[in-house]
């Protein structure tokens, strides 16, 4: 299996992105992003855009593959929904329909998460665009997964860019199997994260929407 990866610099990205190099159905990785990753790996190519939009002129670099894991995304955190809206729903339907035209079979699994709202009319703004998001993949002409984890542990070595969220994790990860025995349907891994998308793009999976307790099962199956 072709693979590839958007937001691989990322903490969820890098960490699925390692695991597509762990697994040895993977036959190669495309990570497509702003900036590169830290890894140098046979296996591994790396295409750095500025434009995440337009795909013209690279449509050579992104025929014949067989999934794509979309793991690019910002924070709505002070953001108004107009700005936060280009980035996570016209950026990710722009990279899906570019793939799309140039591999109709490709599976794509989108990173969303907990509380996506796919009615598009909630309270929460992150909820609502997440959720338009979600219902546009769904509705388009190929495999598409949308997988909402809630707290995402890292392992292997991933770490976030955010000094708060690296706090956070930091006080969080002793106390990780606590949480996971007493909240198991809202907190996960990286590698399990991965481990699932791996799985989901491989085999057949009867639900589109995969919730943080079906993430879990399929990573331990």
């Amino acid at each position: 299996m072709k693979v590839i990866i958007f937001g691989a610099t990322g903490m969820i990205g890098s960490g699925v992105l390692l695991e597509c190099l762990r697994n040895p159905g993977i036959e190669s990785v495309l990570a497509i992003g702003r900036s590169r990753t830290s890894l140098a790996r046979p296996r591994l190519r790396e295409l750095v855009r500025t434009n995440l939009f337009d795909y013209t002129d690279v449509q050579d670099e992104l025929s014949g593959y067989d999934a794509c894991f979309f793991c690019l995304g910002v924070s709505a955190a002070g953001m108004k929904e107009s700005d936060y809206s280009r980035i996570t729903h016209d950026l990710t339907m722009a990279a899906a329909g570019a793939l799309l035209e140039l591999n109709p079979r490709i599976t794509f699994c989108y990173i969303s998460g907990q509380g996506t709202d796919s009615t598009e009319r909630g309270r929460f703004m992150w909820a609502r665009v997440k959720g338009r998001t979600e219902n546009a993949l769904l509705a388009m002409p190929f495999r598409a997964f949308m997988f909402r984890p809630g707290f995402i542990r890292p392992t292997h070595g991933v770490r976030s860019r955010t000094p708060l969220y690296r706090a956070v994790y930091a006080v969080a990860g002793p106390v990780y199997p606590v949480l996971r025995r007493v909240f198991p349907k809202h907190v996960t891994t990286s590698e399990s994260l991965g481990r699932a998308m791996i799985r989901v793009a491989m085999e057949e999976y009867p639900r589109r929407i995969l919730e943080n307790a079906d993430i879990n099962a399929l990573a331990e199956a």
